[in-house]
């Protein structure tokens, strides 16, 4: 990577058209904002700057900062340009070691604090070695497997904008930036689950591919600071020039929700569920060598290796493509190597009961011992997770976490042995076919979705996740749509199921005993009909 290619990495470094910065700023003052004191974090250029002043003239004082010299070199010329050298100060500073406490102090109120921050993670200055980053704290509060696993990644935005928040504490003003909108939202939990005492939030989405040639979904937030909290929603507007909202988000709950009106309509459904739990697939962090294709009568792996192994450790396996097919789920295309039952189980026993598995295993032995999550650490070698009882459940209903789409899909046993995914996909295990067939009814329900939908950020990575499906509870939704007493008997059947079953494969009844070889090619026609091998 060339060194201008680098540094526009490590600095998020994308500039502000003209044209997207005056119509924010007009934007503003068309909401009748009359900032004392406006002051701009990270200017580039002077694009913000510029449109800044012009749109207000009141304003006594503007501060602005970037870390680049001949940035600020730019934007000194073009304030220069339009005769407005006198209200504006201009600082070469690092914007996580200059003390802006210190520097807006004796700044009159209101504050407008504005502009671009950088849209740049943490992981990816880390991989850089980048030292333009704030100083390293937990200050998204996560708890420790979280971290472990990168949830403490963030977009370094996200912490100027909460610093930004910071500033206004005590006062009375507005922040207006240009983010992703994953990064105003994480703001937005943090200003309404915090002390910041929000007037306003509005969100106006904007077109980032065409602006800064960004394939992010991103928007101008503005967020108003007043004497004491007088809203906990955010309207959301399809562009800066749109007058009337799309939808309002809002923190319902603890939580933020993607359509607080749809929330609203259901909040009864919210709520733990004893009896399912949802699950996500299992991680194992190697798919070169632990999952497998169906070759003739062996497998090959993706690193083109053709190997022949028992059946003991071996399950069909189901990615999130195969899960959201709109053909149907597509059964038999990969298996993969799951080593435990049990997180922690003890890994040995494979050298006896499956000695050509533990001969593969060992053969890959640097790749897997060089997988970096810590949660491999002081495990036992070859260890995966999400693995128990619930991992080899004859049944499953199951979702991906990737697809834009709230589809349930009921998973069948292939040949009598219980389907397993991969991590990127989450679901519930069920004991039966009729209850797979029941809880499928209920979550694809008319009611289901719209609470889901509710609750679904689309624009998300991953906009389906765990956190979100175990908000709604089953029980509730059984009684919503008529039906508690089915899904009595249902709980009370897999909880009968459940105690009878001592953790092992044998005890769930999907492997009566191993085959000798795992048989590839089998195949299910439709959910339930499981066909003989070809």
């Amino acid at each position: 990577m060339r060194r201008k290619e680098t540094s526009k990495w490590e600095f998020g470094d994308f500039q502000t058209p003209v044209d997207l910065a005056s119509a924010a700023v007009a934007l503003l003052s068309r909401r009748g904002l009359a900032p004392a004191t406006i002051i701009e974090p990270s200017c580039g250029v002077g694009a913000f700057l510029v449109a800044a002043l012009r749109a207000f003239p009141r304003a006594e004082c503007v501060l602005a900062a970037d870390i680049n010299p001949e940035y600020l070199a730019e934007a000194g010329k073009a304030v220069a340009d339009i005769g407005e050298g006198g209200r504006c100060e201009l600082l070469h500073a690092d914007f996580f070691r200059a003390d802006w406490r210190r520097l807006i102090a004796s700044k009159r109120m209101p504050l407008l604090v504005l502009g671009n921050p950088p849209w740049v993670t943490s992981a990816e200055l880390g991989s850089l070695r980048s030292e333009n980053l704030p100083e390293k704290s937990n200050f998204q509060q996560l708890r420790g497997i979280e971290a472990i696993s990168g949830k403490s990644n963030f977009d370094i935005s996200e912490w100027m904008l909460i610093e930004y928040l910071r500033w206004l504490e005590g006062r009375e003003g507005a922040v207006a930036v240009l983010c992703k909108t994953s990064v105003a939202r994480k703001v937005l939990v943090h200003a309404l689950l915090g002390n910041a005492s929000l007037s306003s939030a509005d969100m106006h989405l904007i077109d980032a591919k065409r602006h800064f040639g960004a394939a992010v979904d991103a928007c101008l937030l503005v967020m108003t600071i007043g004497p004491q909290r007088t809203t906990n929603e955010c309207n959301v507007f399809q562009s800066i020039e749109a007058d009337r909202p799309l939808r309002s988000i809002g923190l319902r709950d603890g939580c933020l929700v993607s359509d607080a009106s749809a929330y609203d309509r259901h909040p009864h459904l919210r709520g733990a569920d004893a009896a399912y739990t949802w699950r996500s697939g299992i991680k194992h962090d190697c798919s070169k060598v632990m999952e497998l294709e169906p070759d003739g009568h062996s497998f090959r792996n993706a690193l083109g290796e053709s190997v022949l192994l028992e059946g003991r450790y071996l399950y069909p396996m189901l990615k999130s493509s195969d899960v959201a097919s709109e053909s149907g789920i597509r059964y038999g295309r990969k298996y993969m190597l799951v080593t435990q039952s049990a997180v922690g189980e003890d890994t040995s026993s494979i050298r006896n009961l499956a000695p050509l598995t533990w001969s593969y295993l060992e053969r890959h032995r640097a790749s897997l011992d060089k997988r970096a999550s810590s949660i491999y650490r002081n495990r036992p070698r070859y260890s995966v997770f999400g693995v128990g009882d619930y991992a080899f459940a004859p049944w499953k209903l199951a979702i991906s976490g990737f697809y834009k789409s709230l589809t349930f899909k009921v998973v069948a046993p292939v040949r009598g042995r219980p389907v397993v995914f991969d991590d990127t996909v989450y679901f519930l295990p069920c004991w039966t076919a009729e209850e797979a067939d029941f809880v499928a009814d209920l979550l694809n329900s008319e009611v289901a979705q719209a609470f889901l939908g509710s609750l679904v950020f689309w624009d998300d990575k991953r906009p389906i996740t765990i956190e979100v499906l175990k908000k709604l509870n089953l029980r509730a939704l059984a009684a919503e749509v008529g039906r508690e007493v089915e899904y009595a008997g249902h709980a009370r059947r897999r909880r009968d199921l459940q105690a009878e079953s001592s953790g092992g494969q044998m005890a769930l009844g999907v492997a009566e005993a191993p085959a000798e070889y795992a048989t590839p090619g089998s195949k299910v026609s439709r959910r339930r009909t499981v066909v003989a091998a070809e």
